[in-house]
């Protein structure tokens, strides 16, 4: 039996953060993946000669300073990060938005649009930006995320008047911060809060919890853009900066069940059992419970729940000639069909389309494209087997619809298209039942609660890193999640 201070199961990006930090602090780790590629929700897969994201998706963590950047320098990586103009290009039937860099610019093009009010408008950004860079600032300075020592409290402490925007909104929706502007007829500013919480923090303005929402109003500002070849670049990259550090990667290496045996923690995997004093499981709590023997059906109950809340995705790939778009660089499109219906469903779509430069990932002349829509796993699963497929067709149906509406090039000009479903998800990432995006930051002070901002544990020794945990959704949030809960293994178990 092999032997490791830790075992890392799951190469997303909350596992990838948690093993290059154990190993960047001497600890021995070994991470353990199911498929031939890591990244987990946030990969790129092969098929038929085309490269595609597996989810259409954003990249932050990129900037100068911030955790990307900052390893693709220590462990020169060699990655090449390209900044977008715009950043998003959001489409509804009656006008378009195209996201700039800069917020202020956004206001201002916000700002031209049909019956929008100029000056409360500059007011809910005022409000939105204030309580967003107080949020970023711990993202750029991850040693104030939890757990917090006696020292990082204190650093806290000095910070509390810079918290006071945060604080007025908690446990009040977007919604109610837009309505206290007096902004709840401004359609424009309406529909790109929806159709920016919805890719963020998994729900629409008026469910979602305001100081979550105002923070990730502000992604597509820091430090956004697109990594060089796919996000799949990126994971690999880690990879192998994890094996610099000195820690081993086994791909196709799948967990089959973890035990408690005389104080210490055995995996057994595919490729044999490992001996271990912690684990970091990068997988949702459902996949840990089957994980664990005896079988324990309820781990993290609380967690459970609140991703069977969540979302599924319904996919289109597509292979389009490259004069399908005007931008030579990888573009991003959010397309709505119709305004007044929830953005899920097929209604709302996010596409990422690939750079012209990346010539890997289609023949000459073609780039890919990705396109995904939400789905309500609670929906889903009260049907049938038979009915569950109609109901994908249907929401595939109703995504061709939103784009040749939207972004009718892009389907005129497909020469190849590929459907997925929350199944076929699952199978290209590894995601239980093909849930996607972590779980939805909806009003409530439950988000604020000890255990939701404290690196959780299943039993002792037994960690759960991702997006269902500490931190939230994003590659970057995940990462960072995986780096906090790495210094406590660290700290405690090895």
């Amino acid at each position: 039996m092999r032997s490791a201070d830790v075992v890392v199961i799951g190469a997303g990006f909350g596992g990838l953060g948690t093993a290059l930090r154990l190993a960047e602090l001497g600890a021995d780790v070994i991470l353990c993946e199911t498929l031939r590629y890591p990244g987990g929700c946030a990969s790129t897969f092969k098929r038929q000669g085309y490269e595609f994201e597996a989810g259409a998706t954003l990249f932050s963590g990129l900037g100068e300073g911030q955790l990307f950047a900052e390893w693709n320098r220590k462990w020169n990586l060699g990655l090449r990060f390209d900044t977008l103009d715009p950043i998003v290009e959001l489409r509804v039937d009656r006008w378009s938005l195209s996201i700039p860099p800069d917020p202020h610019e956004l206001e201002r093009r916000m700002a031209s649009l049909p019956s929008v009010d100029a000056a409360p408008l500059g007011r809910f950004f005022h409000t939105q930006r204030e309580v967003a860079d107080a949020l970023w600032r711990l993202f750029d300075d991850p040693s104030l995320l939890p757990p917090l020592s006696a020292t990082t409290v204190l650093r806290h402490l000095r910070r509390t008047p810079s918290y006071a925007p945060v604080l007025r909104w908690i446990g009040r929706s977007l919604g109610d911060v837009v309505a206290h502007h007096e902004l709840s007829d401004c359609e424009p500013l309406r529909i790109y809060l929806d159709a920016v919480s919805q890719i963020t923090v998994q729900a629409n303005a008026n469910q979602a919890e305001a100081p979550f929402a105002m923070a990730a109003a502000d992604y597509f500002f820091r430090g956004t853009g697109h990594v060089h070849g796919g996000i799949g670049a990126l994971a690999s990259a880690l990879v192998d900066a994890i094996r610099q550090a000195g820690g081993r990667v086994e791909l196709a290496n799948r967990v089959q069940s973890l035990r408690r045996e005389d104080g210490a923690w055995v995996v057994r995997a595919r490729k044999g059992e490992i001996r271990c004093s912690a684990v970091a499981a990068n997988v949702l709590p459902q996949s840990l419970s089957q994980m664990i023997t005896p079988r324990i059906d309820d781990v993290l109950p609380e967690v459970r729940r609140n991703v069977e809340e969540g979302w599924g995705a319904a996919m289109l790939y597509l292979a389009v000639d490259a004069s399908a778009t005007d931008h030579q660089s990888a573009h991003h499109l959010q397309l709505v069909d119709d305004t007044e219906r929830p953005f899920a469903e097929g209604n709302h779509l996010f596409c990422s389309i690939s750079s012209a430069e990346e010539s890997g990932r289609a023949p000459p002349g073609q780039r890919t494209v990705t396109v995904s829509t939400h789905v309500p796993m609670k929906t889903l699963h009260g049907l049938s087997e038979t009915d569950q497929g109609q109901y994908i067709g249907e929401i595939q149906n109703r995504m061709r619809k939103t784009l040749g509406n939207r972004a009718p090039r892009l389907l005129e000009a497909a020469r190849f298209q590929m459907t997925a479903s929350p199944r076929t998800f699952e199978r290209f990432t590894g995601r239980y039942r093909g849930y996607v995006g972590g779980v939805p930051r909806r009003v409530g002070l439950q988000h604020y609660l000890p255990r939701a901002l404290w690196p959780r544990q299943a039993q002792r020794g037994l960690y759960l890193v991702g997006d269902s945990v500490l931190l939230g959704q994003s590659t970057l949030a995940v990462a960072l999640g995986g780096v906090r809960t790495a210094e406590r293994i660290a700290r405690r178990d090895t």
